[in-house]
């Protein structure tokens, strides 16, 4: 069915990927103080992108329901 190592390969892959635009997105954060408050600021986040995360979740969901409630043998 599936490869072990291909698994393993594609999720230290996209471990390595995210590892590293955190990193830039973490050097392109300023550092001046007088930026700095003590208090949240609103971001305002596109709806696109918002269903995205929300359908990405449901689908998360969904799939780990199908793997450990649906596939079992009788």
């Amino acid at each position: 069915m599936f490869n072990k190592s291909k698994i393993f390969g594609s999720i230290a892959g996209l471990g390595f990927l995210f590892g590293i635009a955190s990193n830039v997105a973490i050097a392109e954060m300023p550092i001046h103080s007088s930026e700095q408050t003590n208090q949240f600021r609103r971001i305002e986040q596109p709806l696109v992108l918002k269903v995205g995360v929300t359908l990405g979740g449901l689908g998360l969901i969904g799939l780990e329901l199908w793997w450990f409630v649906f596939t079992k043998t009788k």
